[in-house]
């Protein structure tokens, strides 16, 4: 899902690092106009934490592997804060994994924030069906954000890597490996979004004001 240094054209990461200013300036804005912005932080750390460590659990999708991402779950539990924190998870893992780069951090930002935010706004639509329905669609919105999410971030880093492959790699070969990569991400899909609906339903057992209005 990272998009690594030297695959992306210069324009593109250029671009990228500014569509990622822009979305952290909304992003921070939207959280200044909380009450109380500084409540949000610890669990906005902890969230952090875990998308950070999550690229290290890599899941067997035969004839492949594929990790957790956990982009669509920050942006259910944390809205706008989950731009911000998916941005500095993405650095440290950078710098200290080597997952993705640092010329193509503003793009790897945007292909995961984007779709965190999304899936942040398919997860308030249960507000809708709330008074109806109850716990049932607190999971299922819960749900289709956590694998939407991810499921977009694939979209996008598909788009970006068939369209940008360069020109002396053997491009055949790196389009069926691309091919194959997606469709590996649809059962993580599934995975994701039922971790991200069984967290929200314990959250909402536990300490309901975690998951927000």
């Amino acid at each position: 899902m990272h998009i690594p240094d030297g695959i992306l054209p210069a324009s593109l990461c250029i671009a990228g690092y500014g569509a990622t200013g822009a979305a952290t300036w909304y992003s921070l804005r939207q959280i200044n106009r909380d009450r109380n912005p500084q409540a949000q932080i610890p669990k906005a750390s902890l969230l952090t934490a875990a998308f950070f460590v999550a690229s290290w659990i890599h899941i067997p999708v035969p004839p492949v592997s594929v990790h957790l991402v956990l982009n669509g779950l920050l942006g259910t539990v944390l809205g706008y804060y989950a731009f911000p924190a998916i941005l500095i998870g993405l650095f440290f893992q950078a710098i200290m994994f080597g997952h993705g780069g640092l010329t193509t951090l503003g793009v790897n930002a945007i292909l995961m924030g984007i779709p965190a935010l999304i899936a942040y706004q398919i997860f308030q639509m249960r507000h809708w069906f709330k008074t109806q329905w109850g716990n049932i669609t607190l999971s299922l919105f819960a749900f289709l954000a956590g694998g939407i999410g991810l499921g977009l971030a694939a979209a996008i880093f598909f788009v970006l890597i068939i369209t940008t492959i360069p020109g002396e790699l053997d491009v055949t070969t790196e389009k069926n490996a691309i091919y194959g990569l997606m469709l590996a991400h649809i059962p993580l899909m599934l995975i994701e979004g039922l971790f991200t609906a069984m967290l929200v339903i314990f959250l909402n057992r536990v300490k309901p004001e975690l998951i927000g209005d």
